[in-house]
C-alpha cells in the first residue's frame, strides 16, 4: 500500500486486520504460519464502507487492499483445500455469536478474552519430525512405539499477543484443564486486578464441553474462587482452526519441526525459544497424575444447571456463569 495512503487513513490496517482474523483459520497441516481467509479483498473493502464509514474515493483499489493483506500474513490461498468436510445447521449462527461475544468483550475494559485448547499429543524418543534442519539428525526408521508423550496445552490472550504452554505428561482431563485455567489466574491476576469477566474461546473437546458433568462443576468452582463472571464460547464442531490459539500450535509446530524431541526437557526448551509475535511463552512442565471418568450424578448436574445460564437455541456453545458475591 502507497505510504501516503497510510498516512491519510492511520486506522485502516488496525480496520482491516479486525474485518479479517476473526474469519481466518490457520493452515490445518501446521506446514505454515500463514492464516487462511474467508474473505476476499473485494469484500473487505465493501465492509470497510459499510462497517467503518470509508467512502469509496478514499479507499484503495482491492488489488492493493490484496496485497496489504498478504503483506499482513492472510491469504485466500488454500481455503478450499481447508475447508471442513462437514458442518452443522449452526454453524453460521455459532459464528455470528461468536463474532458478538468476542467484539465485545476485546471492547470491554473489564472483560479478557482468553482462547484455550490442546494440541495433538507430542511423541518423545528419536522420532523424525518431518521437517528439515540445517544440522543432520539421525531418526529411527519407523515411529513404531514411544517412550512417552506430552500433550501440549495452550491459553492465548489475542489482545495481548501472549502465550502460556503447558505440557501435560498425564492424560488431559476435565479437572487438568480447570487446574492449568486456576494456575495461569494465580500467576496474572496481579495484572487484571480490573478484570470482571473471561471469555473463554475453545473447541468443543470431549473433555471440556458443555455437558461434561466434571468440567462444569469445576469450571463453576473457579468462578466462585476467582470472582470472575466466566463466558464459555465454542467453536462448532469441524471449524477448531479458526480458534486463535491454533495459530499459536501452527509457529509451535512450524519451530520444531526437523527436531528429534527425544526428552521431556527437549521439548520444553524448544518451547521456550519460540517467537511469537516477538514474544517467548511462558512454559509450564505439569507432571501431576490425573484419573479419568470422574463425573458427577444426574442430580448434581441439575444442580449445577440451576446456575449457569445457556444461551437460547446455542445452549451448547455459549454458557455464561456469574459469580455469587461472597
Amino acid at each position: 500500500m502507497h505510504p501516503r495512503v497510510e498516512t491519510k487513513l492511520p486506522n485502516l490496517l488496525k480496520d482491516i486486520t479486525s474485518l479479517v482474523d476473526p474469519h481466518s483459520q490457520t493452515d490445518p497441516s501446521f506446514k505454515s504460519t500463514r492464516l487462511y481467509t474467508r474473505m476476499t479483498a473485494n469484500e473487505v473493502r465493501r465492509q470497510l464502507i459499510k462497517q467503518f464509514g470509508y467512502s469509496d474515493e478514499e479507499l484503495p483499489s482491492a488489488e492493493t487492499i490484496r496485497r496489504r493483506l498478504n503483506d499482513l500474513g492472510y491469504t485466500l490461498k488454500r481455503v478450499l483445500k481447508t475447508k471442513p468436510v462437514k458442518k452443522i445447521p449452526e454453524t453460521s449462527a455459532i459464528f455470528e455469536q461468536l463474532e458478538q461475544v468476542n467484539t465485545a468483550a476485546d471492547n470491554n475494559p473489564n472483560t479478557l478474552r482468553i482462547s484455550i485448547d490442546a494440541k495433538a499429543s507430542v511423541k518423545i524418543g528419536e522420532f523424525d519430525r518431518g521437517g528439515k534442519n540445517r544440522t543432520p539428525t539421525i531418526a529411527v526408521d519407523h515411529d513404531f512405539s514411544t517412550q512417552s508423550s506430552v500433550i501440549p496445552y495452550g491459553i492465548f490472550l489475542p489482545e495481548y499477543n501472549e502465550l502460556f504452554l503447558f505440557f501435560v505428561t498425564s492424560k488431559l482431563t476435565a479437572d487438568c484443564i480447570v487446574d492449568l485455567l486456576e494456575s495461569w489466574w494465580q500467576t496474572v491476576k496481579h495484572r487484571f486486578s480490573h478484570i470482571q469477566k473471561l471469555v473463554i474461546n475453545q473447541d468443543n473437546g470431549p473433555e471440556n464441553h458443555s455437558r461434561r458433568t466434571q468440567f462444569m462443576k469445576r469450571i463453576l468452582d473457579f468462578s466462585q474462587q476467582s470472582q470472575l463472571t466466566l463466558q464459555l464460547a465454542y467453536y462448532p464442531p469441524y471449524h477448531s482452526k479458526y480458534n486463535p490459539i491454533e495459530r499459536c500450535f501452527g509457529w509451535l509446530e512450524k519451530h520444531w519441526n526437523g527436531s528429534l524431541l527425544d526428552t521431556v526437557e527437549t521439548v520444553v526448551n524448544f518451547a521456550k525459544t519460540l517467537t511469537f509475535k516477538d514474544k517467548n511463552p511462558v512454559v509450564t512442565l505439569v507432571e501431576t497424575i490425573y484419573s479419568t471418568g470422574v463425573k458427577l450424578s444426574e442430580l448434581a448436574m441439575a444442580e449445577i444447571e440451576t446456575q449457569i445460564h445457556r444461551l437460547p437455541n446455542l445452549h451448547k456453545w455459549f454458557v455464561e456463569i456469574f459469580a455469587k458475591p461472597t
